[in-house]
C-alpha cells in the first residue's frame, strides 16, 4: 500500500485530482480550498483510507464492477445496464428548479420518503457558483439542491463525516462518475479492520458528466459576461450549440462560446473515462433525441444499473412521481457511442500522462 505522500505525488501534483473529496473529512491532513485539494501535512501511514478511496489511484475497475453487479448485465460502453428510460418529475414545482426534468430530485426525495435511504449526500449548486456538499434529511433540503454547477466541490467529505458519526444506516449519495467510483471503493471495504461504516451507504445515484471547470476560472468567466447580474442557473446544451448558457435573476440568458470555456476544464477531468457514472444504482443525465433541445431539456434519460435502482424507478412510476415517455429509437446506441468516445480520449491522455511521469 501507499502513503499519503504517494497520493500527493501521484495524484495531486500531476494534475489527476478530481476534487471529489474522498480523501477529506477523515483526518486533519487533507482539505480543500476553492475547488483545490490540499495536503496540509505529510503522512507515512501505509494503510490510509485517503489513498484507498481516491478514484485516481490504481483500481481494477473490472474486478470492482463484477463484485457489485452481475457480469451478464455489464456493457463495455456504459457499464451495468438493466434498462434506459426517458423521464421527468411529475410535479411542475420540482421541474422549475431542476437542471433538466427534475428526475434526480424526485427520485432522491422518494427514496427518503419510502425508506430506501435515511439521508442523502448532495451538492447544493447555489446557482452554479461556489457549490457545496450537504447532508439532506428532508424533502425541502433535497429540493434546495436542484440544479447543477460545473465547479466541483469536495462533496464526499460530507459523506466521510456522516459515516464516521454513524448516525444514519442508509445514506444515499448523488455524484458525478469520479465520486460514485470513490463511493464503490469505500463499499469494497479495502481496509477490513476499519471499514469506515461502509455498509451504511444505502444507494448511489450517478450523474452523467463531461467535465468540471476550474473554480476561479469559471467565477471570472461569469463575472465577465454577466456584468454584475446574479447567476441563478447554468447549462451546456448539445454540442451543435457550442455554448455555455448562463441564466440571470432577471430572466436573461447569456450564451458563452465554448471556446472560452474549454480551456477551463479541470486537468483531472481530461483523464476521465466514464461519462455515465457506471458505478451507481441509477445514472441520470439530460435527454437527447431527434426532437431537439427545446423539448429534450425538459426531460432526463435514466440508466438502471441494479435491482434496487429498478425497484425505486418502478415505485416512482406506480406512485406517479415520474412521468415516462418512450425512449427514442437509437438512443441507446447514441449513448454508447458518446460514452465510448470519452473512454478512448481519456484513456489515451492517461496513457500519455503515465509515460511522462
Amino acid at each position: 500500500m501507499l502513503s499519503t505522500i504517494a497520493l500527493d505525488t501521484q495524484v495531486i501534483r500531476p494534475g489527476l485530482c478530481t476534487g471529489c473529496g474522498a480523501c477529506q473529512g477523515l483526518c486533519p491532513y487533507w482539505g480543500s480550498a476553492e475547488g483545490r485539494t490540499v495536503c496540509y501535512f505529510d503522512c507515512e501511514r501505509k494503510d490510509g483510507r485517503c489513498q484507498q478511496f481516491c478514484p485516481r489511484m490504481p483500481t481494477d475497475l473490472n474486478a470492482l464492477q463484477s463484485r457489485f453487479f452481475p457480469t451478464e448485465t455489464i456493457l463495455p460502453e456504459i457499464g451495468p445496464f438493466l434498462g434506459l428510460y426517458r423521464t421527468r418529475a411529475a410535479e411542475s414545482g420540482i421541474r422549475r428548479g431542476a437542471q433538466h426534468g427534475g428526475t434526480m430530485t424526485a427520485l432522491v426525495e422518494l427514496a427518503l420518503q419510502e425508506g430506501f435511504i435515511d439521508a442523502a449526500v448532495l451538492t447544493r449548486s447555489r446557482g452554479g457558483l461556489e457549490p457545496e456538499g450537504v447532508l439532506a434529511t428532508t424533502s425541502k433540503e433535497v429540493r434546495a439542491c436542484a440544479g447543477s454547477s460545473f465547479q466541483v466541490p469536495p462533496t464526499l467529505a460530507v459523506l466521510n463525516r456522516a459515516l464516521q458519526e454513524n448516525r444514519y444506516q442508509k445514506i444515499g449519495v448523488v455524484g458525478t462518475p469520479c465520486k460514485t467510483l470513490a463511493v464503490y471503493k469505500m463499499k469494497a471495504k479495502p481496509l477490513p479492520e476499519n471499514d469506515h461504516h461502509a455498509d451504511n451507504i444505502g444507494m448511489v445515484f450517478g450523474l452523467f458528466c463531461g467535465w468540471g471547470l476550474d473554480w476561479d476560472g469559471l467565477k471570472n468567466l461569469t463575472e465577465k459576461h454577466l456584468n454584475g447580474a446574479s447567476l441563478i442557473h447554468m447549462d451546456i446544451p448539445p454540442s451543435k450549440y457550442h455554448a455555455l448558457e448562463l441564466q440571470t435573476n432577471s430572466g436573461e440568458t447569456v450564451s458563452v462560446n465554448l471556446d472560452e470555456v474549454t480551456p477551463l476544464v479541470r486537468s483531472g477531468c481530461r483523464y476521465c473515462t466514464d461519462m455515465t457514472a457506471e458505478f451507481a444504482d441509477l445514472s441520470i443525465g439530460g435527454a437527447r433525441s431527434a426532437s431537439g433541445w427545446e423539448t429534450d431539456k425538459g426531460w432526463n434519460q435514466v440508466i438502471v444499473r441494479s435491482e434496487k435502482g429498478m425497484e425505486l424507478l418502478e415505485l416512482a412510476r406506480k406512485k406517479g412521481v415520474l412521468e415516462f415517455e418512450d425512449t427514442p429509437e437509437g438512443a441507446l446506441d447514441k449513448l454508447k457511442a458518446a460514452s465510448l468516445g470519452k473512454k478512448r480520449t481519456g484513456g489515451e491522455l492517461l496513457r500519455q500522462r503515465s509515460e511522462e511521469l
